[in-house]
């Protein structure tokens, strides 16, 4: 199915709002990359399954969930190496069954269907792996893997035991990501043209260090962390990323001299090619005079949408128009239509469980990531940012770092395939 099939099924601009269930009644389900459910897991939810018993592991991003909100979730322990934080797990998740690692919980709650890891990063796939060869479903905080090998390696841990991985990447569920994929899945774009994300994030130094040590953030490559851009062209048109050059840029900094990584690099620009031979510039910024955010804009040949930006415009749509105006050469051009855009907050929608419609962090995308992991495991079906969705998002920006230390060199991206 095409973008162009969801003219006259989905509600128009300005008509009433885009619940969970009209959606997926509209959409039928899509393929990897739409983030919807199909209407057996629908049907499915409507029976009432049974609770999933998850594990939280992490107690610094990791308290950021609603697992003890959600009806279809119990949960029946939490785990960190650090004390104090694994009180706070305990406390936010009204949990008292408590583990000092991930290890001990693996091995003691057998009865338990699945793991939540909010571990550092060079972790996850030590961590998700070890989850689901102990037999429970996985939920990860990004990036899915550091390296290529380690996006095989999930990808067929997930296949040979035939569990359920998600990434908990929060563009995704952005609610002006929602609302562009919306728009996609519409045709209101017409032919998408050009896409560009952006994460900026100065003054990230501040959590190089912990208790007197580097954690495992010291000079981490800003383009091995690039799911927060990818997700926002991946994950609404479902396409991969075929081909990327990446410039770097760096300083003086003795983080940037000696660390675990070898990179030199605070900043990383780079220029996609993607499946169907767009353009798609993402910049994972972390150091530079310029405010911070999450943001991207689509282009296309009737419509493009532009995000909120860092420095207060809000979000606006463009509109192709058959008006003309004069520039400032004499030159006749096309006078496309300028219009501010509200986007709907979905959280405040039946596209969540009731108990979960309030705002979070990562612009509302927590409910979300919540659940859209513990409805996929309940009804036994396939998450939206699935193994492949999640080594989609995650391998371009390991490539890409790749071009920066090779000066820009164009590289091609390897291709995970999808869910069958």
């Amino acid at each position: 199915m095409n973008s162009a099939d969801f003219a006259d099924r989905l509600p128009a601009s300005g008509a009433s709002p885009v619940t969970r269930r009209s959606f997926l009644q509209a959409t039928g389900g899509l393929a990897a990359g739409a983030g919807l459910l199909s209407p057996s897991s629908l049907h499915a939810a409507e029976s009432k399954p049974k609770k999933v018993r998850v594990g939280i592991v992490g107690g610094r991003f990791g308290l950021g969930f609603q697992f003890h909100e959600h009806p279809l979730c119990e949960v029946t322990g939490v785990a960190e190496l650090r004390p104090e934080r694994l009180e706070a797990l305990s406390k936010t998740y009204k949990c008292e069954t408590k583990y000092d690692s991930l290890e001990a919980m693996l091995a003691q709650a057998k009865d338990m269907d699945a793991v939540a890891i909010f571990t550092p990063a060079p972790d996850h796939v030590r961590h998700s792996v070890a989850a689901l060869n102990a037999g429970k479903h996985v939920l990860c905080a990004v990036p899915a893997a550091m390296n290529l090998e380690e996006c095989e390696e999930l990808i067929e841990t997930v296949k040979r035991t035939g569990l359920s991985f998600m990434m908990a990447e929060t563009s995704y569920w952005q609610q002006s990501t929602i609302s562009a994929r919306q728009m996609y899945q519409e045709g209101k774009f017409g032919n998408l043209i050009y896409c560009e994300s952006e994460y900026q994030h100065d003054g990230l130094d501040s959590l190089f260090h912990e208790n007197g040590k580097r954690t495992w953030r010291y000079g981490f490559p800003p383009m091995n962390y690039p799911t927060h851009c990818t997700a926002h062209y991946v994950g609404v048109t479902g396409e991969r990323l075929t081909e990327v050059m990446c410039q770097g840029w760096g300083d003086d900094s003795p983080s940037l001299k000696d660390n675990a990584y070898n990179n030199p690099f605070w900043n990383e620009s780079a220029m996609f090619k993607t499946e169907s031979g767009l353009a798609f510039n993402v910049r994972v910024w972390w150091k530079g005079a310029h405010r911070g955010g999450e943001r991207a804009e689509w282009i296309g040949d009737k419509m493009s949408f532009y995000g909120h930006t860092p420095n207060g415009q809000g979000p606006v749509i463009i509109r192709s128009g058959q008006q003309t105006e004069k520039d400032d050469a004499g030159f006749v051009r096309s006078l496309p239509a300028f219009e501010q855009y509200q986007i709907p907050e979905f959280w405040k929608t039946d596209m969540l469980p009731a108990p979960l419609r309030h705002g979070s962090g990562h612009e509302g995308s927590h409910p979300f990531i919540t659940n859209e992991f513990i409805d996929a495991v309940a009804n036994n079906r396939r998450p939206a940012v699935d193994v492949y969705e999640a080594v989609a998002f995650t391998a371009p920006g390991i490539v890409a770092h790749q071009s920066a230390l090779k000066g820009g060199e164009q590289l091609k991206v390897p291709n995970f395939g999808r869910a069958s």
